[in-house]
C-alpha cells in the first residue's frame, strides 16, 4: 500500500511536471502542486479518453501515463482560461 502511493505520487509529480512544461507560467508552486496536478490530470484525462474511444486510464503504463498528461494540459489550459 505505501510503495503504491509512493509510485502514485513519483508519477503525479512527473505528470504535473511535464503538463507545466507544455502550458508554461499557468500555476505557481512546487512538488506538491505537480503531484495535485499530476492526480487531477490522471482523473480529467481518464474521463475524457473514456468518453472519446472508450479506454482511459488503465494501470500504471504507458497509455495511462499519456492519458495523465493530456489530462493535466486540458486541466491547466481550464485554469488559465477561468483565472484571466
Amino acid at each position: 500500500m505505501i510503495l503504491t502511493l509512493l509510485v502514485a505520487a513519483i508519477l503525479g509529480a512527473l505528470v504535473g511536471g511535464l503538463a507545466r512544461l507544455f502550458v508554461p507560467g499557468t500555476v505557481k508552486g512546487g512538488c506538491g502542486t505537480n503531484i495535485a496536478l499530476g492526480v487531477v490530470g490522471a482523473i480529467l484525462g481518464s474521463i475524457v479518453f473514456r468518453v472519446l474511444l472508450g479506454i482511459g486510464f488503465t494501470g500504471f503504463n504507458l497509455w495511462s501515463f499519456f492519458v495523465s498528461v493530456v489530462g493535466a494540459i486540458l486541466f491547466l489550459l481550464i485554469h488559465r482560461a477561468f483565472r484571466k
